[in-house]
């Protein structure tokens, strides 16, 4: 790797510094503006673009700048951005994993922070023969004549991984004829670090509201970042609440090595999970092999729930969510039934009511969740699963509200609950883990009414209760 000065002193012929090259006043009011937009909650694509419109106004000729930077995300460890006068700005989300590594180590970027070099500068218009990284050769490709590289690091990186490196990295480039003036190259410089200064700041509200998100759930991170954050805070909510069981997980845990589980653990929670995130229900708690996922109800509704719009849409959206997981987890099965593994058994159960939604816990180790009956019954209800042989049991509450569809189950005592409990299962989903079909079609059949003689004893207590 050539060991040139990183920013070569420009050609006498090349340097063109005239009074609009590199207006001092905007770039001034460009230096200004990054310092106050630290102080707000912006984003970085907002910055960046917001930086990259005062630099081509202040007269500096952008033809490209690129950033990034390495964040906390469940999904994906950094973010490129790209950005080009008159287009939208490219967004680039790496995930976990090898991607993009490879492109990374071969760029300039790597040689910077593993060299401790703060810039390194490429001339594209002269046939310079040291087009020594990918990106220097596709930009002369493209037409470009000058390319600055930087890297801001946030803390000490010397002897640092590269890859592990935190910082802020960046370039700029331009097409026109002879490049960057020595006055836009200062310019440059003084912006972006400015630029560095606001980005960390926003970066790490960003990656506050990434672990938050990841932990609480969107409707709990809120609320957290609101204030409510001392035990006890917490308001009553009314909610469709949907509780998820994997059934015998004892007896695969020790059939398989503790990875394999943990696959197969997540490859269960990701069919659930996402089924209920992307039907706008969130997911509160994972207990074990459990879950448990409420759709709130936050707007007016009438006093009458079979009546309630607001109601009936929250039913709708849970049973949808609960249609959606089931054809997810049919689709894993069957790829785990082509590699030589068993299918994956599950139970599911609804239920209306209300719950405290807040924190609970001790003084210094608090979580944010659910508590109350309601989400007591939601357990029970669903311990019945493995009994009755069904796949989704609803309570009559759910059932009311979302008429059609529902076989009467018999009454059932569940533990803790005085009152013997009326049961439904979906008519046209049947027996058995494996059962097919619209959880939604038919109605109630005529004389579906429940008897005193269908009442059952239920005393199973699931060992993953909400008290």
């Amino acid at each position: 790797m050539p060991q040139a000065d990183p920013l070569p002193a420009p050609r006498a012929e090349r340097a063109v510094d005239t009074g609009s090259a590199a207006n001092g006043l905007l770039v001034d009011r460009l230096a200004d503006w990054l310092m106050s937009q630290a102080l707000t909650e912006d984003t970085v694509e907002n910055l960046f673009v917001g930086c990259c419109e005062r630099l081509l106004a202040s007269d500096i000729p952008l033809g490209r700048a690129h950033l990034g930077y390495q964040t906390l995300h469940p999904l994906f460890r950094s973010v490129g951005l790209i950005w080009r006068p008159g287009e939208p700005l490219n967004t680039d989300e790496y995930p976990h994993g090898p991607r993009g590594i490879g492109a990374f180590r071969r760029g300039p970027h790597h040689y910077l922070i593993r060299t401790g070099l703060p810039m390194l500068r490429r001339r594209l218009d002269d046939g310079d023969p040291s087009a020594d990284f990918p990106v220097v050769r596709q930009l002369r490709s493209e037409g470009f004549t000058d390319y600055l590289a930087w890297f801001i690091p946030f803390a000490d990186v010397r002897g640092m991984d590269p890859e592990r490196a935190d910082g802020l990295i960046g370039s700029w480039a331009t097409r026109r004829r002879g490049g960057f003036s020595d006055a836009e190259l200062r310019a440059l410089e003084r912006i972006q670090r400015r630029l560095a200064v606001a980005c960390k700041v926003t970066i790490q509200h960003q990656v506050t509201d990434n672990v938050l998100e990841a932990y609480l759930g969107p409707h709990a991170a809120a609320r957290v970042r609101r204030g409510a954050i001392h035990r006890g805070a917490g308001e009553v909510i009314h909610a469709v609440l949907m509780f998820s069981d994997l059934r015998e997980s004892t007896a695969l845990s020790e059939s398989m090595s503790l990875d394999a589980y943990l696959e197969t653990l997540n490859g269960y929670f990701e069919c659930i999970a996402d089924a209920v995130m992307d039907h706008g229900g969130e997911v509160l708690r994972f207990i074990g092999d459990a879950m448990l996922g409420i759709f709130p109800m936050d707007t007016h509704r009438v006093a009458d729930p079979r009546s309630c719009p607001v109601h009936r849409a929250a039913c709708t959206a849970a049973l949808a969510a609960v249609e959606d997981a089931r054809a997810r987890l049919e689709a894993l099965n069957a790829r785990r039934v082509e590699g030589g593994l068993a299918a994956l058994g599950y139970g599911m159960s609804l239920h209306v009511g209300d719950v405290l939604f807040g924190n609970i816990g001790a003084a210094r180790r608090i979580e944010f969740s659910v508590v109350g009956p309601a989400a007591n019954r939601a357990a029970r209800i669903e311990s019945l699963c493995k009994q009755l042989d069904q796949p989704l049991l609803v309570s009559q509450e759910f059932a009311d509200i979302v008429p059609g569809g529902w076989a009467p189950m018999g009454m059932h005592r569940l533990a803790g609950i005085g009152q013997p409990q009326a049961i439904y299962a979906p008519i046209a989903a049947g027996p058995g883990v494996d059962s097919a079909g619209s959880l939604a079609r038919g109605r109630r059949q005529p004389g579906g009414e429940l008897r005193e003689g269908d009442e059952h004893e239920h005393h199973h207590h699931h060992d993953r209760e909400h008290r």
